[in-house]
């Protein structure tokens, strides 16, 4: 765990996954099919961690690929905007299309709709992870998403190969998205081989007990990798909190309740949170609950990277919100 930790401390990230566009109606509370006003923001789960970390203060550059028109020079420009380096995004032509996400800020009957067909960033190939100097990094993160599909997957276990070489931990968000993967029996083989590589993997109850191939083995699934494989696995389980198997030790944390406006973005933010935290010195329990925080925080205003707390945010959050829950 120590090789871990040192590296996520360097506080310089090489992020890969996708970026997309996030329309959201606006006022909160709005159903998208009565919406005259939207607003848009930063999307996909990737993007939306590295704009967390540099939020925080730290580097992260996004590795990906967009589309070649308006919307991909959209995304590129948001990256811009909070501070991710993209000069690893290759933009595609062609009929490739940035995902696009429809999200509602509410949680009776919440809607959201995902574009995904042809995405622009499942075209990264190996070629563009040969291009990437992995010693310039400190620990490489990547969500589940990445690995649905070619040629992005067999880009995804390549760059896995060349963090291996470079001494780089692997943080790995399982991020189970079932829309954007062919069927659940190749997603479930791919994500538990992408699990067995990682050093540290984050995931729901759900999706621990989707590689499992049944939630009630959901929580032996994530005890089985810290076992065998990974030095830190979290399981989250939503409103009870989370456990943590960490190098032989289990913590146990609960959350910061709020009045939710929205289900979507906790997990990119808990992560940028969590890892941002074990950068600045923070032990793994506090950096825990800090991503607690930040989960918190975003699922309390609309958009999901719009959404994203900095340093001051946070800090003002936890000296005002009552808090945590027991686990």
């Amino acid at each position: 765990m120590a090789d871990l930790l040192a590296g996520i401390r360097q506080n310089n990230f090489l992020v890969i996954g996708r970026a997309g566009m996030d329309f959201f109606p606006h006022p909160p509370g709005t159903k998208t099919e009565e919406a005259t006003e939207f607003r848009s923001g930063l999307g996909g789960s990737a993007a939306n961690t590295a704009a967390g970390i540099c939020l925080f203060g730290g580097n992260a550059d996004l590795v990906t690929c967009v589309s070649d028109d308006s919307v991909g020079r959209y995304c590129r420009n948001q990256l811009e905007h909070y501070g991710v380096g993209h000069q690893h995004v290759r933009a595609v032509g062609g009929e490739f299309r940035n995902s696009l996400a429809v999200y509602e800020s509410r949680i009776e009957q919440h809607q959201t709709v995902i574009y995904r067909n042809g995405a622009a960033d499942f075209q990264m190939t190996e070629a563009d992870i040969d291009e990437i100097d992995f010693s310039a990094y400190g620990a490489l993160i990547t969500a589940g998403t990445v690995f649905a599909s070619e040629p992005s997957r067999s880009a995804a276990f390549h760059a896995f190969e060349l963090a291996r070489q470079a001494g780089l931990p692997i943080i790995f968000d399982v991020d189970y998205r079932p829309y954007s993967w062919p069927s659940p029996e190749v997603a479930q083989d791919v994500l538990s081989r992408a699990g067995a590589l990682s050093d540290m993997i984050v995931g729901n109850d759900e999706e621990f007990g989707f590689m499992a191939g049944d939630i009630s083995l959901g929580q032996a699934k994530a005890e089985d990798l810290a076992r065998s494989s990974a030095s830190i696995v979290i399981y989250k389980m939503g409103e009870k909190g989370a456990v943590t198997y960490a190098d032989g030790d289990v913590i146990t944390t609960g959350i910061y309740p709020v009045a939710a406006l929205k289900p979507t973005g906790a997990g990119d933010s808990f992560m940028a949170g969590l890892t941002a935290a074990i950068a600045s010195g923070y032990d793994l329990k506090d950096a825990i609950y800090r991503g607690s925080a930040c989960a918190a925080i975003v699922v309390g205003k609309p958009g999901c990277a719009p959404a994203l707390p900095n340093l001051a945010e946070l800090e003002s959050f936890l000296k005002t919100h009552p808090g945590p829950s027991d686990p």
